[in-house]
C-alpha cells in the first residue's frame, strides 16, 4: 500500500456525534485497505440543497479534502457522478492534489434512496477487482446505515439488522483473514464470521487437490460423518458441480436436494444427517477450484439474492485466504523437516555424560529458526556441547543451520580448542554474506581435570548445577555472534565437581516479551534452583535413572520457562548434560625417560596396570601400540614423555612430547623398511588421532574392551565408533612434520 497522508480534521461533533464519526472513520479506513489505496471521503446527501457535504475523511490532507467539502450534484468530481448514475464510478488522476492516480466512488443507497456517496483515492490506475469490490459494497451498506441514522430519520426496520450485522463481520473477517498464516487459522475464522449472521448450524471445508477432496475443517457435524466428504470425486454430486463450474449451489430443502441430485440422497447428505439445507461454496484462487465450503442448516431454509450474493463474495475471499495458508503450511511442514533431519535424532550417551534436549518450534505461525545443539564425543572420554541460533526465520536459516552444524562436528572431530573452532565457524558465517548472522556456545567438559571450557559468541551463557544446589552462571562479555566477530575468542574455564549439570539454551527460552534475557536468565537459575541434582556413576546400571532424572527436569524447565508455548514469537532449544567424573582408579600415569629405554617402560607399565584392572586380554595388543607411538616419539619427536591409560568402556591409550610435529600415515613401498608404524596403529585401534596443547601434542588410540573383562561390573556397551580409514595413501612417511601437516584416520586437535 502507498503512504497514506496525515488524516484530515474531524468537525466538532456532540458525544453522539462523535461516537458515529469514529464508526464512520473505521469504515474509510477499511475501504482504504480493502483496493491498497492513499485514503478515504464519505460524502452525505443534502437532497433539500440538492448538494454533496464531507463528513468523514480518513488518509487525505485536510486542505486537500477542503476542494470537495461541498459537491453540487451536477459536478464532474467522482462522489457526484457515483450520486447521478447509481453505480461505481473510477476516474483516473489526481483530483485532489494528493498524488493519487486515480479515484474510485461507490454510491450510498438507503430505503429511501441514495444518501451519499464513498471515495478512495487509488494509488496505481488499475481497476479494483471483483473481490475488492465487494468488500468495498459491504463497507459502503455500513457506511450508509450509519448516514441514515446520524440524519435522524427512523432507525431501520429490525430484519435489515442482520444487514448491518454482516457488514460488520465482513469487515472483522477481512481483517481475520489478513492475519490468518495456517489453514486452520482461515477455517476458525470462517466459522466464527459466517456461521452465526446466516443462521448456519454446520460448516464443513475441504481442499481439493490431485481430484480428491481432503476436509481441513468442520463445525456441528458428527466426527464420523464429515468422512463422507472426503475422496475422490464422482459425477452427479454437488461438490463436482461446484467444483467443475466454479459457481455455488444453493439447496433450500431435501425436497430440492432429491430432486437435483438424487443419487445423493441416500449416499452422502441424508441418512444420519440432521441437515436440510446447504450452501456449496466454491473456494477459488488465481482462477483456480482450491476448495470447498459447504454451510448447512438443521432445517429447510430459503436464500435471498442478497444471501447468495454475500456468501458469494465472502467464499471468494476465503478461497484466497485458504490457498495463502495452504501454501504456507506446505513450506512450512517442509521446513520443519529439513530442520528435524538436520537436527540430532539421538543424543550419544556417553560415560561422561548424560544428556537430554529439546527443541521448541514457535507457537505463532511463523516459520521454522535456525535453533540447533548437539553432544559429541571426544577422546579421553570429553564431550563437545554445543548450542547456537541463526538469526531469522524460515528455510534458509534451516539449512544454513544444518551447514554449521556439520561444521561444528568436523571441526571437532580436529580436537579443536572452543576458541580456535568457533574463529573457524565465524570464517564460515562471514563467507555466506552480510546478512548471516548467528550464535553459538561451545564447551568441552574434561571428566579427568574435572574442568568445562567455553567460548561463546553472542550467546547466552551456560548455567551449572553443582551437587550442592548452588546454580551459578558465570558474569563473562560474550564476543560478538557469528559473522559479526573479530578472533580471538575468549575462553572460560569452571570447574565442575562429579554429578554436576551443565545446562544449555538459545534466548527463546529465556527472551519474551514480557522480560528480557538477564530476567529470563535469572528466572532460569530460579527454576533450576529447586531441581535435586542425583549422585553420578561414570558407567554402571544408574545410567537409565539419570537418563529418566534429566529428561524430567527438561520437562520441568520448559513449562515453567515457556507456560504459554502457543504465544511465542521465538524457537528456543534447551540442552541438559549430566556430568560424570572418571573414577581415580580409572586413570593411570606414568613417566617415561626420553631415550630407547622409554619403549620397554611403557611396555612394563601397561602389562603391570592392565594386570590390576583385569584386562590382560588387551595386553599384547597395548604393548604393541604403545612399542610404535613410543619409538615414533624417539625418532622424530623430542620430550618430555608420559604414557597414560583411561578405563571407560573402552581403553584409552595416550602418549604425550613437547613436539607440536603431526604424525602422517602413509603407504609404504614393498621394499621400504620402515613408514608401517602408524598403520599398525590404525589397523589395531578402533581410533587413534592427536590432539594439540599449548606446548605439547598427544597421540592417541582406542580399543574396545571384551566384555566379561571389563573390570568392573555394570558397564555401559561401548558406543558407536567414529573412527577414520584403515589407512591413508599419500606421499609422506611417518616422519614429524609441520604442525599444519595433514592428520592421519580419525586426527583432531585440542588444547
Amino acid at each position: 500500500m502507498c503512504p497514506n497522508h496525515p488524516e484530515g480534521a474531524e468537525p466538532e461533533s456532540s458525544p453522539p456525534e462523535a461516537a458515529r464519526a469514529r464508526a464512520l472513520a473505521l469504515a474509510l479506513r477499511q475501504a482504504t485497505a480493502s483496493v491498497g489505496g492513499r485514503g478515504a471521503l464519505l460524502h452525505r446527501w443534502d437532497p433539500g440543497a440538492g448538494r454533496l457535504s464531507l463528513v468523514a475523511v480518513d488518509g487525505v490532507d485536510a486542505e486537500a479534502a477542503r476542494a470537495w467539502r461541498e459537491l453540487r450534484e451536477e459536478q464532474d468530481a467522482p462522489p457526484s457522478r457515483a450520486l447521478r448514475r447509481g453505480v461505481p464510478v473510477q476516474v483516473a488522476g489526481d483530483g485532489l492534489a494528493t498524488g493519487a492516480a486515480g479515484t474510485v466512488a461507490v454510491p450510498l443507497t438507503g430505503p429511501g434512496g441514495p444518501v451519499g456517496a464513498l471515495s478512495v483515492l487509488l494509488c496505481a490506475p488499475d481497476e479494483p477487482d471483483d473481490v475488492q469490490m465487494s468488500f468495498l459494497y459491504a463497507v459502503a451498506a455500513w457506511a450508509a446505515e450509519r448516514l441514515e441514522w446520524a440524519a435522524e430519520k427512523p432507525p431501520p426496520p429490525r430484519e435489515l439488522a442482520p444487514v448491518h450485522e454482516r457488514a460488520v463481520r465482513t469487515v472483522k473477517l477481512t481483517a481475520t483473514l489478513a492475519e490468518a498464516v495456517t489453514v486452520q487459522d482461515v477455517v476458525r475464522a470462517f466459522a466464527q464470521y459466517v456461521l452465526s449472521p446466516f443462521g448456519a448450524d454446520g460448516l464443513v471445508v475441504g481442499a481439493f487437490e490431485n481430484g480428491r477432496l481432503t476436509k481441513v475443517g468442520e463445525a456441528g457435524y458428527p466426527a464420523d460423518y464429515v468422512k463422507r466428504f472426503e475422496g475422490p470425486l464422482v459425477s452427479g454430486m454437488p461438490m463436482t458441480d461446484v467444483l467443475r463450474t466454479h459457481r455455488p449451489q444453493f439447496i433450500e430443502s431435501p425436497a430440492q436436494m432429491y430432486e437435483r441430485y438424487p443419487a445423493v440422497v441416500d449416499k452422502i447428505m441424508m441418512g444420519t444427517s440432521p441437515k436440510t439445507a446447504w450452501a456449496f461454496l466454491p473456494l477459488v484462487a488465481s482462477g483456480r477450484a482450491v476448495g470447498i465450503s459447504v454451510l448447512s442448516y438443521n432445517q429447510p431454509r430459503p436464500f435471498s439474492e442478497e444471501d447468495r450474493a454475500h456468501l458469494t463474495t465472502l467464499s471468494t475471499m476465503v478461497g484466497q485466504a485458504l490457498e495463502r495458508a495452504r501454501l504456507y503450511d506446505l513450506e512450512h511442514a517442509r521446513a520443519q523437516e529439513l530442520q528435524s533431519a538436520l537436527l540430532p535424532r539421538v543424543l550419544p550417551r556417553l560415560p561422561a555424560a548424560v544428556a537430554a534436549a529439546r527443541y521448541l518450534p514457535t507457537g505463532r505461525g511463523e516459520q521454522v529458526g535456525g535453533d540447533w545443539f548437539d553432544v559429541i564425543p571426544l577422546s579421553a572420554d570429553r564431550v563437545a556441547l554445543v548450542i547456537g541460533d541463526v538469526m531469522g526465520h524460515g528455510i534458509a536459516e534451516a539449512a544454513t543451520m544444518g551447514r554449521l552444524r556439520t561444521a561444528v562436528c568436523t571441526l571437532a572431530d580436529l580436537d579443536m580448542a572452543p576458541d580456535e573452532l568457533l574463529g573457524h565457524l565465524n570464517d564460515l558465517v562471514s563467507d555466506l554474506g552480510e546478512d548471516f548472522y548467528a550464535t553459538c556456545l561451545y564447551a568441552v567438559y574434561d571428566p579427568v581435570g574435572r574442568t568445562c571450557r567455553y567460548s561463546l559468541a553472542g550467546h547466552p551463557p551456560p548455567v551449572f548445577v553443582h551437587p550442592d544446589g548452588t546454580v551459578q552462571s558465570p558474569v563473562v562479555s560474550p564476543d560478538p555472534p557469528l559473522g559479526a566477530a573479530f578472533p580471538p575468542f575468549a575462553v572460560h574455564e569452571v570447574g565442575l565437581a562429579d554429578g554436576s549439570l551443565v545446562v544449555l539454551c538459545t534466548d527463546g527460552l529465556i527472551e519474551s516479551g514480557a522480560h528480557d534475557a538477564e530476567q529470563g536468565l535469572a528466572e532460569l537459575m530460579r527454576v533450576l534452583a529447586g531441581a535435586g541434582v542425583r549422585p553420578a556413576r561414570f558407567t554402571g546400571a544408574d545410567q537409565e535413572a539419570d537418563l529418566r532424572g534429566v529428561e524430567e527436569l527438561c520437562d520441568k524447565v520448559v513449562t515453567e520457562m515457556l507456560p504459554d508455548r502457543e504465544r511465542t514469537t521465538d524457537d528456543a532449544a534447551l540442552l541438559i548434560v549430566h556430568t560424570r567424573a572418571m573414577p581415580a582408579d580409572d586413570i593411570a600415569s606414568f613417566g617415561l625417560p626420553d631415550d630407547p629405554r622409554a619403549a620397554g617402560r611403557a611396555r612394563e607399565f601397561v602389562r603391570d596396570q592392565l594386570s590390576r584392572w583385569g584386562l590382560d586380554e588387551l595386553t599384547t595388543t597395548t604393548e604393541l601400540l604403545v612399542s610404535e607411538l613410543v619409538g615414533n616419539v624417539i625418532r622424530h619427536a623430542k620430550g618430555p614423555m608420559r604414557l597414560r591409560l583411561l578405563r571407560s568402556r573402552i581403553l584409552t591409550c595416550e602418549v604425550y612430547d613437547g613436539s607440536l610435529s603431526a604424525p602422517r600415515i602413509r603407504q609404504a613401498a614393498y621394499t621400504d623398511e620402515g613408514g608401517r608404524g602408524l598403520q599398525l596403529v590404525a589397523a589395531l585401534s578402533r581410533r587413534w588421532g592427536a590432539r594439540y596443547l599449548s606446548d605439547a601434542k598427544c597421540i592417541w588410540t582406542e580399543q574396545d574392551i571384551p566384555n566379561g573383562t571389563r573390570g568392573r561390573a555394570g558397564a555401559a556397551p561401548p558406543g558407536p565408533a567414529r573412527r577414520g580409514p584403515a589407512g591413508f595413501a599419500g606421499p609422506t612417511d611417518d616422519s614429524a612434520g609441520p604442525p599444519s601437516a595433514a592428520l592421519g584416520p580419525g586426527a583432531r586437535r585440542a588444547s
